[in-house]
Parts: C-alpha cells; structure tokens; sequence
C-alpha cells in the first residue's frame, strides 16, 4: 500500500491544504494528515480543535487518516509506514526551505522520498500565519478556509 503523509500545523487548516490533499489522493492509496505539534511554537487553535476541524472537512473521505504527533516527522513517517511525505510549494522561498528539509530528511531516512506540489497560482497567497492574524483581528475567513472549518472557528 502507498502511504503519504501529508504533515502541517493546520493552526487552521485552509483552501491551500485543502486543494494539495485532493490533488495528492490520486497519487497514493491512503493519505495520513499529520497534525504536527511543537511545543516551542505558540499555537492559535489548541490540538484538539485542530483535529476536529480537519477531521470535519475530510469526514467523508475513506483514503484519508487524521493523526497528531511530536518528535519528528520522518520518525513519524515510519511509525504509520508511510513511505512518500508530501509538501506544498507556493514560492520560491518554501521551495528552499523545503529542499533543505527534505535533504536532510533523505539522509536520516533514505526510504522515504519527499514529493513537491506546487500551489496553484490562486491559492499561493494564503498561509495559516495570514489566516490566524485575520482571525484574531475578527476579519473574515470565509475565503479562505475550506466551508466545513467556519462552524468550528465561530
């Protein structure tokens, strides 16, 4: 079976994660969204909120596994046997980042192999940072959370 993890703090979930997810699922038998937590960086919704709201937007998607973790996340990727990690690209910037990321991952974990999804060209402005600021200023979000989140956030 073809695993992908598909990891992200989802501190909320948006259309941009949303659209990498649909374009992933042909691609592999069963993708794991990882909510990852990291204690040394603040969060905007707790764990728990997090999970059920990305839980409500794939609810009736059979190839989708919701999962939180810690530590890392090619150890994590082992752990739920996922053989490919995904990660969405929207510049230049993340593009670098994430090479980095998933260089160093290939070196302490050679059997997973990190696959590269562009953003679409609409979506490449939205990140949860941009999302959390409209949302602790009361701005609305409508736009850019996939409809299940909104009755989760209000």
């Amino acid at each position: 079976m073809k695993t992908a993890l598909f990891p992200g703090s989802f501190d909320p979930i948006t259309i941009a994660h949303l659209d990498i997810v649909q374009r992933a699922m042909p691609l592999f038998d069963k993708v794991v969204i990882g909510i990852g937590l990291n204690s040394s960086k603040a969060s905007f919704l707790s764990p728990e909120k997090r999970e059920e709201i990305v839980r409500a937007v794939f609810e009736n998607n059979p190839k989708i596994e919701i999962q939180t973790y810690e530590g890392l996340t090619v150890d994590f990727c082992e752990k739920i046997n996922a053989q490919y990690m995904i990660r969405g690209i929207r510049s230049v910037a993340d593009f670098e980042y994430e090479r980095a990321i998933a260089q160093i991952n290939a070196a302490m974990k050679p059997n997973i192999e990190t696959i590269f999804i562009l953003s679409k060209p609409e979506f490449s402005a939205i990140s949860s940072t941009i999302v959390r600021d409209i949302l602790r200023n009361n701005g609305d979000v409508s736009k850019f959370l996939p409809s299940e989140a909104l009755s989760h956030l209000y």
